[in-house]
This record gives C-alpha cells, structure tokens and sequence, in this order.
C-alpha cells in the first residue's frame, strides 16, 4: 500500500519519528532484540552446558578408564608387601604412559608401616587428595546381589591455584596397594571458554541479525501505517480529496480500501452538507435583502404614524404604536440577518484606521444618549488600530445589554495589556444564571423563555462576537464576586493577527449602523444594532 499524497518532508518526518522512544518502530524492534537475546541466550547456554559435560565426561572417562587399566596391569602385580623402590617405580611408569596424568600409589611393607611413590612428588602429594575421596576410597563394600566386589573407583573434580583438576583413586581388590590420579583440566576450561566466546559471538549476531529483522519487518508493517497517518492527518486539515493508493490483499490493503471508503463518504457528505449551507445562507441574504425595499416602505409609513399618533383616536393609537415597534423590530432583525449572513458568507472585511479609543468609547455613549448611566474609566492616548465601525457595533451591544439586564451603574473601563487592548463593561444587577454563561453568545438565544417576544433580536451579542473575532480578539463574559455581570473585550492594538485588514467587503457598504466620518452611527441612535439581544 502506498500514497500518492505525501510531501517530500513525509520521509524526515516518518526518520524522526522512527526515533522516538515511544515510537512504535522502536518498541517493536526492542521486542524482537529480546525475543532474539533470550532465545540465543537460552541456546547458547543450553548448547555450552551439554558440550561442557561431554567434554568433561569424555576427558574424565577416558583417564578413569586409563586408570583402571594401569591399576589392574601393572600394580596389581605389585607383591602384597612392595618395596619403596618397587612402588616408586610402577607409579612413573603409570605416570609416564602418556595418558596426562600424576599418579600416586600407598602400599605397606609391613603392618601399619606405609609407603608411597609418586611419578611427580612436585606435583601431587598426598595432600592434593581430598579427604572425603581417600574415605570413600578405603571404605570396604558389603557384597551382594547389587555389588559383587569390596571397593570401587571414585573421583572428585578439584580446583588449585585457579586450575581445575580430575582426581580419582581406587584400591587393589585382595590387598595391594592404593592408587590415586591427578589429572589437569587446564586444556579442557581453555576449549569451554573458547565455546563460550564463540556462543557469546554467535548470541550478539543473532541480537544484531534480530535488530535488522525487526527493522525490515517495521519498515514493512510501519510504512504503510505512516502513510496512512498522514493521509488522516490531511483528511483533517479538511483535503477531502486524499486517497490511498492500494496494492495488495493482505490487511493493510483493506485498512487503505476501508480508509478511502470512509474519504470518499465524508467528501460527499461534507459537499451536501456545504451546498445546504450555502443555500441556506443565499436564502436568508435573498430574503432579507427583498425584503429591505418594503421594509424601508413601511418604516416611512410607520414614522408618519407616529408623528400624528397624539392627533389619533385614542383607540386606534395603541394599535398604531404596537404597529410603529413591531416595524422598528423586523428591520432591525432583518438588518441583523443580512450582517450576520455576511460573516457566515465570509465576505465581513474591516476598513481599519489608527484611532483614540478613548474617543470612540466616549463617540458610541454619546451617540445614544447613555452618559448619564455609563461610568467611563478610559484615559486619552491610548491608540489601536482598528475598524471604527464594528468596534461601535460591539460596544453598544455590550453597553446596552447591560443597561437593559444589569443593573446601574455601568462602568466601562479601558486599558492596553501586553499589546492589547482590554475593555471591560461591568453593571450592578444580578448577574448572569451559571447556565446561561455558555449560551450568552448563541444566535438567538434569550434566557428567559418567558419573554420570547423581547426588543432584541437574540442577535445582538453573537455579532459582537463576530466583529470581535474578525479583528482578531474575543470576548468573554462572567459574573463578577462584587455581583453583577462583566463582558470583557481583547483586541490587538497593532492589528498585526488580522489577515487582510485593508480590504472592504462588497456587502459593507449598507451594513446596519454604517460609521460615519465622526464614528458615529447612521441609523438611529436611540436604538443601536442588537442593544440588549443576549439576555
């Protein structure tokens, strides 16, 4: 299985990645090093301890046999009682057979006199025989059944001076003397400790042959699954158009099939799901945009009927002014559609300019007529680089949902931070309920349900949001420990996070409350774009 869609730094990438400690490649080249190590380690030392007692069981063998025959040939012969000399001269000529080892004979020339000849008295001695060997040796069997004669041959393997030794001893059977072998092993510790290294060898290149197994095998397994990582990984970025090449029947072809399966899904339900969108979007920027010419009709209308509403029978008037709200209402909503349907379009760009933020603050409260319910905490000089307009759309949406659902007074305060620019608007009411803080932002959404039919439009601070969002800043809302909600507003001063700042969208021009030269709004005043919708 391979893909068509990587990059060229797909190969460094899948390079570090092979080596991190928690990479999968690795892991499982550390398993296969120790699958490896524990079964050349466990071969090896099952291969040295079966060649180390042949060895030894071959060499020991073979000089007991020895031994034996020397034993029953030449001291056998020997007279019940032999000389010093006759004893001396047997055990150098057992010694000296070739057979690579020192002997050592014990006779008596008379009751509890003994004597003893050695073929090399320099190196084996009585003294070299252990103790438990010369008693197992003079001990006399019971015959019977199972053992038909009175002693027997019996050895020890000894070590002296670092060097391991063979020693063995048995008696003349009908009296003569007793005989005792020492052999070296020297040669046969050099030839188990050659085997060693040569086990030793073999274990490490079989560790480092399981090493570039594991790594072939995880390049084999591993690289399909990279690709498949990166193909997921764009399929996230949104290119709904990756693909997997697949080759193969094996399991990760039909992971790459089912991958592509899934792909060629999301892309077709991510396409219909846009194209409802995009209808969806078109409808309400068509429905709000027709129904703007009758709108502005009876906004005319309805601002002549409240001219004369004094003049009017006093049972009509009610009926006239809930007529004048009701008109005022659905084009501000319907304004509000038509500014909303441009950020969701994305064509909201910002016309930005240096300005005193002091002055823009003080511009938007003056503008409605709030000076005397707003605490203004600003001080002059405080420069951003912002789009005048929408900064105006956002704070009198914050200022006036506060004056309408907190409580007096409202305090606004500005202050650069690190770059940015902070305004906070406080009020005195009860604050907002724990469960409407997530919500407050949501288009169309009103806490209370008992009051479905409010002067905002449940648009308003959703379009605070926005503008917020495409200076690229944000707000927050919480209650404050003093009591009372607080909104606070973050925007960059420098206008440095904005992507495209100078453009102006073609839908702009007629957005509600458009800024003119001296910031304030052109629509009216009283009435800013979605005071209060929140709450």
């Amino acid at each position: 299985m391979s893909d068509g869609t990587n990059g060229g730094g797909a190969p460094r990438r899948g390079i570090l990645t092979g080596i991190r400690l928690t990479s999968l490649r690795l892991r499982l080249v550390v398993v296969f090093a120790l699958v490896a190590l524990t079964a050349a380690v466990s071969a090896s030392g099952i291969a040295y301890w079966l060649n180390r007692e042949a060895v030894l069981t071959r060499t020991q063998d073979a000089a007991l046999e020895d031994f034996r025959q020397d034993m029953q040939n030449r001291a056998a012969a020997l007279p019940l009682r032999p000389t010093q000399d006759e004893l001396q001269r047997v055990a150098e000529q057992m010694g000296n057979d070739g057979n690579g080892y020192s002997v050592l004979l014990i006779g008596e020339r008379a009751e509890g006199k003994p004597i003893v000849g050695a073929s090399d008295p320099d190196e084996f001695t009585k003294k070299d025989v252990p103790q438990s060997l010369q008693d197992a040796v003079n001990e006399r069997q019971e015959i019977g059944a199972g053992n038909t004669v009175p002693y027997h041959l019996y050895w020890q393997r000894t070590e002296r001076g670092g060097t391991p030794y063979l020693v063995g001893g048995t008696r003349i059977v009908g009296g003569g003397p007793t005989g005792y072998l020492f052999k070296s092993l020297d040669q046969e510790r050099q030839d188990l400790n050659s085997l060693a290294w040569s086990l030793g060898i073999a274990t490490l290149l079989a560790l480092v042959g399981s090493a570039l197994l594991a790594q072939a095998a995880a390049t084999t397994v591993l690289r399909p699954v990279h690709r498949l990582g990166e193909a997921a990984r764009q399929l996230g970025e949104g290119k709904l158009d990756t693909r997997l090449r697949v080759s193969g029947t094996d399991e990760l072809a039909e992971l790459a099939r089912t991958f592509n399966k899934t792909a060629a899904s999301l892309e077709k339900k991510v396409a219909d799901m846009s194209a409802r969108d995009e209808s969806s979007r078109r409808f309400v920027a068509d429905m709000s945009h027709e129904l703007r010419t009758p709108l502005t009709a009876l906004t005319a209308v309805t601002e002549v009927l409240e001219d004369e509403a004094d003049s009017l029978d006093p049972m009509i008037a009610p009926a006239v002014n809930l007529v004048v709200s009701e008109t005022r209402r659905l084009y501000d909503l319907v304004e509000n559609l038509m500014e909303v349907t441009r950020f969701d379009a994305g064509t909201a760009r910002l016309v930005m300019d240096t300005v005193d933020v002091a002055d823009q603050v003080t511009a938007c409260i003056d503008a409605r007529a709030w000076l005397d319910a707003v605490e203004l905490d600003a001080e002059r000089g405080i420069m951003a680089r912002l789009d005048p307009r929408r900064l105006d759309v956002i704070l009198a949406n914050l200022i006036g949902n506060a004056l309408k659902h907190g409580g007096s007074p409202v305090r606004v305060s500005v202050r650069p931070v690190d770059g940015e620019l902070v305004i906070e608007v406080r009020d005195h009411g009860p604050g907002i309920p724990e469960e409407v803080l997530p919500h407050v932002f949501d288009r169309f959404y009103k806490a209370s349900a008992s009051r479905p039919r409010s002067e905002g439009s449940g648009l308003g601070l959703s379009i605070a949001m926005e503008n917020a969002h495409i200076h690229g800043g944000d707000i927050t809302a919480a209650n404050s420990p003093e009591g009372g909600a607080v909104f606070v507003l973050t925007l960059p001063r420098d206008g440095s996070s904005i992507e495209d700042c100078e453009a102006v969208g073609t839908g702009d021009a007629d957005a509600p409350g458009a800024a003119g030269a001296d910031g304030r709004t052109a629509a009216d005043d009283s009435r800013p774009q979605g005071e209060g919708d929140a709450l």
